[in-house]
């Protein structure tokens, strides 16, 4: 039997419809509340077997039938809200796959066919350079060791790290191959394509990038900085999706973002220890490693030693 058909004979046992104005809120809150009843009810056939162990020998038939009763409910709230279960389970199975599912065999290439100048590099590396003193650090980057962008310094009245936020779009880059920022830094803006150029590479691009990266850093300092943390919350996923829906990178997944996210605040927790180092970015293993301290750091640390 398949959802659709389910639904259709399912509604035929409705004993509280719709009005016909469609909008009788008791015909929907009673299936609703059925829903919760019938959870319930699962619960409790659980208790029991946890309870009773081989004693309660009906187990799997009534759990069985409380999971028909379940999808009744469920079948009767989504017609009455004008929905398909077929539609719905199929927009399930993609978003869990999305989530959990295996990661694409081949990395998302967005500037293939464009000239060399105007594509992001496969492989490279950056060192980050702490070249401040204790009440105003201030970073430089060296990308493949030439300097790159401005001097950075936290932005924050109490030193937080953020002045080193430059390699969560490295991270990106890296697992997704989008990062308006990197370009700029990088200078591979795809200028052959003014439309491409304005919308994915262009300043609102680039602002909605540092936002997720800003929103993305409040939710870790409420999470040990992601240390320890194998998975991220799933509506800060689908924001971050919904924010980026427009651009090329809505074909990232969420589980995609989460790599990069996960990838990205490991390697900040390194450079963070070591007030700096060399890190190593490959678009083709979709991958971003701490390869050390950087040179001035290491020399400071010498010296002082």
């Amino acid at each position: 039997m398949d959802f659709d058909h389910y639904q259709r004979e399912a509604m035929r046992t409705d004993r509280i419809p719709l009005s016909e104005g469609g909008d009788d809120g008791r015909a929907l809150m009673i299936p609703m509340l059925g829903l919760a009843g019938e959870a319930g009810e699962l619960l409790s056939e659980y208790k029991k077997q946890l309870r009773d162990g081989e004693a309660h020998g009906f187990f799997e038939d009534r759990v069985s039938e409380e999971l028909g009763d379940l999808l009744w409910y469920i079948a009767n709230v989504a017609s009455k809200c004008k929905l398909a279960l077929s539609e719905i389970a199929a927009a399930n199975l993609l978003k869990v796959e999305g989530r959990w599912g295996k990661s694409r065999p081949e990395p998302l290439c967005f500037d293939a066919k464009l000239p060399e100048g105007e594509r992001l590099p496969r492989h490279f590396e950056v060192e980050l350079m702490d070249d401040g003193d204790d009440d105003r650090n201030r970073v430089r980057v060296l990308i493949n060791g030439k300097p790159f962008g401005s001097e950075l310094t936290d932005n924050a009245y109490d030193p937080d790290g953020y002045r080193f936020h430059d390699v969560f779009h490295f991270a990106y880059a890296a697992v997704l191959g989008w990062s308006p920022i990197t370009r700029r830094l990088l200078r591979r803006k795809r200028k052959s394509r003014p439309v491409v150029d304005e919308v994915e590479d262009g300043g609102r691009a680039a602002v909605i990038e540092e936002g997720i990266a800003a929103l993305i850093f409040v939710y870790a300092t409420r999470h040990r900085m992601l240390e320890g943390v194998g998975a991220l919350d799933f509506q800060l996923l689908r924001t971050v999706k919904d924010m980026t829906s427009h651009l090329e990178v809505k074909q990232c997944t969420t589980g995609e973002w989460e790599d990069a996210i996960l990838q990205g605040f490991k390697v900040w927790r390194a450079v963070v220890a070591a007030r700096g180092g060399r890190i190593a970015v490959d678009l083709d293993q979709r991958r971003i490693d701490y390869l050390g301290p950087s040179g001035i750091n290491q020399s400071r640390s010498e010296r002082s030693s």
